[in-house]
């Protein structure tokens, strides 16, 4: 079987694309090239402006403390075993008379070595207790390797650059830890207000009727 000639050659590919020229893709290329050329480059003014960055930026990991219950979930799953935890436990007494006493983790250390970590958020996604965050902060670079374990008196100045989470959907259904929550303090707030002492009758007597009946 005998191969077209150069100028029977099909006008598509087998694929059905129109063949192209040759010196059709660097003429294309050269093309771009001018068109950039003739644009304005816009320069980020960085640091004197701040980049204005996506509300889910993966910068730095932000710990809420009073959250954490030290259940070591995240440090289990942490796929490169860059977050450390230290604890101890100690005992509660019981809330009401004859009640047992109970013991709880107390958090001594929680750091996470950013040199190691790569950013996938299992952690985050993982903690039951939402004790961890995403922070678009990415302002920690350090000459030292070292130094980029940080502790978590760090990871809480952290937590406060957070951003908000987006609003509910008006018509959408109250969390029900929310609820959960206004309940505790509705009943909380009763409760004081039944102990506080009641204050004393006030008379609304007119002081001319005592004058006029003297």
């Amino acid at each position: 079987m005998s191969l077209p000639s150069p100028d029977h050659r099909p006008s598509r590919t087998p694929s059905g694309r129109p063949r192209s020229f040759p010196g059709s893709g660097l003429a294309k290329g050269l093309a771009v090239t001018l068109r950039t050329m003739t644009r304005k480059s816009v320069t980020a003014q960085y640091p004197d402006v701040q980049p204005d960055l996506p509300p889910r930026t993966r910068g730095v990991i932000g710990l809420f403390e009073e959250n954490c219950t030290v259940c070591m979930l995240c440090a289990r799953e942490c796929p490169d075993w860059c977050i450390y935890i230290d604890s101890h436990k100690e005992t509660v007494p019981p809330a009401a008379p004859g009640g047992r006493e109970r013991s709880r983790n107390v958090l001594d250390r929680f750091a996470i070595d950013f040199a190691l970590c790569m950013y996938c958020g299992i952690c985050i996604e993982v903690c039951p207790f939402d004790a961890l965050f995403w922070s678009p902060e990415f302002e920690y670079a350090e000459t030292d390797i070292r130094e980029l374990t940080h502790e978590r008196d760090k990871l809480r100045e952290w937590m406060w650059t957070v951003p908000e989470p987006p609003a509910l959907d008006p018509a959408a259904e109250e969390p029900k830890e929310i609820a959960a929550a206004r309940k505790a303090a509705d009943k909380l707030a009763a409760q004081q207000a039944a102990a506080a002492p009641q204050p004393p009758p006030v008379s609304t007597a007119d002081p001319t009727d005592a004058q006029e009946g003297t």
